[in-house]
């Protein structure tokens, strides 16, 4: 197993610390969408700790798929824009209930 996994790396031309140091590297700068996008999404209602789950879930899912599926070294987590649209301008400002707001997402997602 660690045989295959070095000459993986080799196979790549990097080594196992400027992985490691990559990895912790986007981690250290992603980290902040785990914290503001509960606050965001929080404003309109939505619980929090729920928000932060989902967000940590979709985020490792999203990364994982596209390292190992993809084998692209992009981390990819929720956006914050729409994320700030969906809370303040749909929800608050146009006073339509999250679940309604979020229907409405989940429908948009079906025309793609």
């Amino acid at each position: 197993m660690v045989v295959t996994l070095f000459s993986f790396f080799s196979e790549l031309k990097t080594t196992l610390g400027r992985e490691t140091l990559a990895g912790v590297t986007t981690f250290v700068s992603m980290a902040y969408i785990l914290f503001v996008n509960p606050s965001v999404l929080g404003e309109s209602g939505m619980d929090k700790g729920a928000v932060f789950t989902a967000t940590a879930l979709a985020s490792a899912l999203g990364c994982l798929i596209m390292g190992i599926v993809a084998r692209y070294p992009i981390a990819i987590a929720p956006g914050l824009g729409v994320n700030a649209f969906f809370a303040y301008s749909v929800v608050i400002g146009m006073h339509i209930p999250w679940q309604t707001a979020l229907a409405g997402v989940f429908i948009a997602l079906l025309y793609l």
